[in-house]
């Protein structure tokens, strides 16, 4: 897992490639303070959070309460299944009276 540099050495990689920067024939323009970037600064900004949409609606407590309510109560039991009847017809021997084997029939 590599390891998140320090404010300190995020600081020192960010003034070195400062320092390289100018080295390198790079120039740094000073701005006067105060001076803002908008074209037309005379308005303030708008604010974001000052809509006047409608409120949220509301859900209702008890309604919810009784939904989980509902969803807490334990599920009557699954019916037992009877086992499943092989319906597939059978191969039965049929035997003399001297128990001797005579011919095979189907079953269901």
């Amino acid at each position: 897992m590599k390891l998140a540099k320090s404010k300190k050495e995020q600081r020192q990689e960010l003034d070195s490639l400062m320092r390289e920067y100018l080295e390198h024939g790079g120039a740094i323009n000073e701005v006067p303070r105060g001076l803002s970037g908008r074209v037309d600064n005379r308005q303030p900004l708008p604010h974001v959070f000052d809509k006047k949409a409608e409120p949220d609606t509301r859900t209702s407590v008890s309604d919810e309460i009784s939904a989980i309510e509902q969803r807490r109560k334990p599920k009557p039991p699954a019916p037992i299944a009877q086992p499943k009847r092989n319906t597939r017809p059978r191969k039965k021997i049929i035997y003399d009276e001297f128990g001797e084997p005579l011919r095979w029939e189907w079953e269901s």
